[in-house]
């Protein structure tokens, strides 16, 4: 097992520095093609599958869905940083406990349950899912809007 880490490893690092080394010499980012030719793979699909790892552990970034736009985050394999999304079923999980939370603060009209629906929303903005994020942000306040209008 332990091999077959460091063989990952390597590999991942060949690839990462062949593609900033193409972008350093180039000024844009090497074809799928280009890849596989110049690291002796033999299919564009083993390298896409590679380049969305590095993508995915946040090594490399894809501007847009065009060919050619990886840029390189950090070469640094160690170093790069960690964006790992949450799940679909993680994401339904954290949204039902918040509209769970919405619902017993309207009964509720706690103060501290409140604060916790800032701090879940605001986690949702910092796990990336802003469609959530907005939906829950808006139900946040119009809620306390009718709040401080029925207290006046």
């Amino acid at each position: 097992m332990e091999i077959e880490k460091e063989r990952s490893s390597k590999k991942q690092r060949e690839m990462l520095n062949f593609v900033a080394g193409f972008i350093q010499s180039h000024g844009y980012g090497p074809s799928y093609r280009e890849i596989m030719r110049s690291l002796g793979y033999k299919s564009v699909s083993t390298v896409a599958v590679h380049i969305d790892g590095l993508i995915s552990r946040g090594y490399l970034n894809k501007r847009d869905n065009s060919a050619r736009s990886l840029e390189v985050v950090t070469t640094h394999i160690d170093s790069a940083p960690v964006h790992k999304m949450p799940t679909t079923s993680q994401e339904k999980w954290l949204v039902s406990a918040i509209v769970d939370r919405f619902d017993r603060l309207e009964k509720t009209k706690s103060q501290s349950e409140l604060d916790e629906l800032y701090v879940l929303v605001g986690a949702l903005k910092v796990l990336g899912l802003d469609g959530a994020h907005m939906a829950m942000r808006t139900r946040l306040i119009e809620l306390v809007k009718a709040n401080n209008s029925k207290s006046k």
